[in-house]
């Protein structure tokens, strides 16, 4: 080790003066007029109401997301020419039960025919399609065999119209 320097006296008596370094206070987050206040305020109640909205329509929707976890099933039962007959029942009434959840039982209870297409056809906003009422007529009221001979693209069509009727139907507030 190196022997440390002496210092003259006045030199330590200097050293022991010192002080730290003062440092300012730090700048507060908090805003400094009330302007600030009122506008993180009313952002704070904007996003409040806009997940009030998303959760609102979020459990509104409830029975389209449990109609579209149905239909699954539904589409492999219409994959399979021996369930083929069972799942376009199924599809049915799927849609009806759709209806019957978005809409006033006396509306929609009683429809059927050409009753019925015409409400579906009504209520959507892209148009349901001749494959539903294809269904709605036809394949509903056919013998088993008839409807196991049908060909896959058909039974593909189906699906998607009434995925997406369900999906996109309008129901008026």
């Amino acid at each position: 080790m190196e022997p440390t320097a002496k210092l003259d006296p006045a030199a330590e008596a200097a050293l022991r003066s010192l002080h730290g370094l003062a440092m300012p206070e730090p700048v507060s987050w908090m805003p400094q007029t009330w302007g600030w206040t009122v506008l993180v305020g009313a952002m704070l109640v904007m996003l409040a109401l806009a997940g009030l909205r998303w959760l609102l329509h979020y459990r509104a929707d409830a029975y389209r997301r449990e109609a579209l976890a149905l239909l699954v099933v539904i589409e492999e039962r219409l994959r399979r020419p021996e369930t083929r007959h069972e799942g376009v029942l199924e599809l049915g009434e799927i849609l009806k039960r759709t209806a019957l959840a978005a809409w006033p039982r006396r509306e929609v209870a009683s429809l059927s025919g050409d009753g019925w297409v015409r409400f579906l056809d009504a209520h959507n906003e892209d148009g349901a399609g001749r494959a539903l009422e294809r269904l709605l007529d036809d394949f509903e009221y056919h013998r088993a065999e008839i409807v196991a001979d049908l060909p896959s693209n058909v039974c593909g069509d189906l699906a998607a119209a009434a995925r997406d009727w369900i999906e996109r139907h309008h129901v008026p507030a």
